[in-house]
């Protein structure tokens, strides 16, 4: 089980990149963001669990928050997607609690895209603003691949597109100070979660669930390592060296 956990988590997390070397200030920083993450999104109500929260850099990410839908999903509240813009504002949140408005850092730039995209779709596609009401606004941005400008159909005037920004504007104000209300809340659990993701680089469901109870956490489980008996250990040995020399995939 730990070897599909394993690879799950490299399919949905990217590859563990444990040869970029991260300064301790990097560290820290990244551990703060991650834990703001964490906390709002087990803090906020209709919210997928929390699967694992990582410093270790994956991909691109310098560290990661995962969280693990329970089951199939088709349709999405409001409640529900108020609370994703809430923990998307998490680590930026976190950022600029511990280190001051001039420490806030690039690193919730895809965050900010996302929570962005969710409020206009919210707004101008979904028909969740009380203000403009049920009513889909915007260009029919399918058209650009009929070979047709986008920019021929205009389906809203410039009162109504300042209408959406200012609406865009109300609901990401709205969830960032809720999500700062939280973690000024909670300011000792996110001491503890980043002290945490600095000791053990990766905390899972066990560790979160003490964390957020004020407890100490429990130590990760560690994976059983494979035995190589001296039968088998030239062998390993072998194919270790024929990998080497193997030319890369792409």
């Amino acid at each position: 089980m730990s070897d599909f956990d394993r690879a799950k988590d490299k399919i949905m997390m990217g590859v563990e990149r444990h040869s970029m070397v991260m300064s301790e200030e990097e560290k820290k920083l990244t551990a703060y963001h991650e834990a703001g993450h964490a906390i709002v999104g087990l803090s906020v109500p209709s919210h997928d669990p929390v699967y694992k929260v990582s410093i270790i850099p994956h991909g691109r990410a310098l560290g990661i928050t995962m969280f693990l839908p329970e089951e199939d999903r088709y349709s999405y509240s409001k409640e529900r997607l108020q609370s994703q813009i809430c923990s998307l504002y998490g680590g930026r949140v976190a950022e600029e609690l511990i280190f001051g408005a001039e420490g806030v850092t690039t690193g919730a730039s895809n965050d900010i895209k996302r929570a962005t995209d969710l409020a206009h779709s919210m707004v101008a596609r979904w028909g969740l603003s009380d203000t403009l009401g049920p009513l889909c606004y915007g260009e029919d941005e399918e058209e650009v691949f009929l070979g047709r400008s986008v920019t021929q159909s205009k389906h809203m005037s410039d009162e109504t597109a300042a209408k959406i920004d200012v609406e865009m504007r109300e609901l990401l104000d709205r969830n960032y100070q809720r999500s700062q209300a939280i973690l000024e809340d909670k300011i000792s659990i996110l001491h503890e979660m980043a002290a945490a993701l600095i000791k053990y680089e990766t905390i899972g469901v066990d560790q979160l669930a003490d964390l957020m109870e004020g407890k100490p956490p429990r130590p990760p489980a560690e994976p059983p390592a494979s035995p190589v008996t001296a039968d088998n250990s030239s062998e390993a040995e072998s194919d270790s060296d024929e990998a080497g020399d193997a030319a890369p995939l792409h």
